[in-house]
């Protein structure tokens, strides 16, 4: 993969911007950080050089200054939403994101429930866990008319009905476990309650797209709408700031919908709202670091493919409306693309054409693309997993690295101890068995030693992958999608 983008460049800028807008305001900011504070691997793949762990890089920069709030959403607890990058629900990433800031050293102040209702059993029993794990959790409910009646929002029986979350830093970062989780109308209501309290509070929002100084069609911005598309956000020009200075830029509806509540709270405690427009309110520089767009134009294209895919599957398996099958289709249609613009995809298809059953193909960093087929022993993805290392390796397809004989035991433990149904072995079985066979064998040890390499690369599957398999490709980094097919009409995958 190109890189098309100055890391190094972004946090230094970054860091900067932050500190510029803290001082602006004076007693303390609440700085909004949307998208992904840690793990980032939207990020990184639609700006390639754009590392997943750089923003809380960043924040490294100013951790003595900052403290952390999370925000969820209520209603996400209670449908167990699922953070599908990596595979984990809201309310555990939320405890994982705790544990993985404080390992930094970053002070993490608690965690505010937004639209909080009481009497739900699973919002309970997760403030109730933090609670005797020693996290503070703070409450903040539904607002009636939010965000369309500012009046009665910023005032007591608006923001002022909700807890207030005691700070202690000048830097505030208010961060979620995903999109629509509530972090603006945390921030407005701080810095409201702050004001009652005699403390000059500031707002600034940090949102990594839509990047506001790309075109709207740009596809890093479409691949953001492809993102969202179970939120119904949609980038559109900022009204505000194109009246105010004569100059486009992009936003999103959201931001644009709650920007007269932001005005309004801001001139009813200082007399003027220091903001024009919703792009005044950001400081996200990462526009300003790209260094070479055909490369992040072909990175967010692709990503745009891989959305439609991930929709198409979650409609195949109940989890969405087909309606956002075809908003991922006309994302594609806006951005000029289709599955075809994916080499992996057509690959992939023809393996299973050939072979009669589940096919998967993955590209390599060089342009080659290896394939994987239906085996008697391993399934399609473990076996172009093994291909594919082979290839790196330079190891001729034809030998075994793993004999029979170490196989076998493995389908049998599977199926006859473990009640598995499915007798080919999975990607992970796989590589234990080969990392075993490493211990002895320099050959399989030289495949082992490519694993690294497939960081980053494309594959396809002509089947949705099972959970297992899913895992694996994740966990090594690969960018995969699957037909929204079921192998053999298997319901449970």
């Amino acid at each position: 993969m190109r890189i098309g983008f100055d890391n190094d460049k972004y946090i230094q800028m970054q860091s900067q911007k932050i500190l510029e807008r803290i001082a602006r305001f004076g007693d303390k900011l609440y700085l909004e950080f949307g998208g992904k504070l840690f793990d980032d691997y939207h990020a990184s793949r639609v700006v390639p050089g754009f590392k997943p762990d750089t923003k809380i890089k960043m924040l490294l920069e100013l951790k003595d200054s900052a403290e952390i709030i999370f925000a969820i959403h209520g209603g996400d607890i209670e449908r167990n939403k699922i953070r599908n990058d990596i595979d984990i629900a809201y309310d555990r990433e939320v405890l994982r994101l705790i544990d993985a800031f404080r390992k930094r050293g970053l002070l993490v102040s608690g965690v505010v429930i937004t639209r909080y209702r009481p009497g739900h059993t699973a919002i309970e029993l997760f403030a109730e866990r933090l609670e005797h794990m020693g996290i503070k959790v703070y409450r903040h409910y539904p607002i009636e008319g939010y965000p369309k009646n500012p009046k009665f929002i910023v005032s007591d029986d608006g923001f002022g009905k909700n807890d207030f979350i005691e700070t202690t830093r000048p830097l505030v970062v208010v961060t979620a476990p995903g999109p629509g989780s509530g972090k603006l109308a945390v921030c407005l209501s701080q810095v409201y309650q702050e004001y009652r309290r005699g403390v000059r509070a500031g707002y600034a929002k940090f949102e990594t797209f839509p990047v506001w100084n790309l075109p709207l069609t740009h596809p890093v911005n479409l691949a953001y709408e492809a993102a969202t598309i179970d939120l119904d956000d949609m980038n559109m020009i900022d009204p505000f700031h194109l009246e105010a200075y004569g100059i486009s830029t992009v936003n999103y509806n959201r931001d644009v919908e709650s920007f007269p509540v932001l005005n309004t709270m801001f001139t009813h405690i200082y007399g003027q709202s220091p903001y024009k427009s919703p792009t005044d309110m950001g400081v996200n520089m990462i526009g300003n670091c790209i260094t070479d767009d055909d490369a992040v134009c072909e990175a967010a294209k692709q990503e745009i493919i891989r959305r439609y895919y991930q929709a198409a599957c979650e409609f195949k398996r109940g989890k969405v409306d087909k309606e956002q099958v075809y908003k991922a289709e006309f994302i594609m249609s806006r951005a000029g693309i289709t599955v075809d613009d994916r080499p992996v995809v057509a690959a992939a298809l023809k393996r299973e054409e050939e072979t009669g059953d589940a096919a998967m193909a993955i590209e390599l960093p060089d342009g080659r693309i290896i394939t994987g087929k239906t085996g008697s022993i391993v399934g399609p993805a473990a076996g172009a997993l093994l291909n594919a290392m082979k290839a790196l390796a330079g190891i001729n397809q034809e030998i075994d690295l793993i004999a029979p004989i170490v196989l076998q035991p493995i389908r049998n433990l599977k199926i006859n101890h473990f009640g598995s149904e499915n007798p080919l072995l999975h990607s992970d079985e796989l590589l234990y068995a080969l990392s075993i066979c490493a211990a002895t064998n320099p050959t399989a040890a030289l495949a082992m030693e490519q694993l690294p390499q497939l960081r980053g690369c494309e594959a396809h599957s002509s089947v949705m992958l099972t959970a297992a398999d899913r895992a694996v490709y994740r966990k090594l980094g690969l960018n995969c999608t699957n037909e929204p097919n079921v192998n053999r009409n298997r319901l449970y995958i």
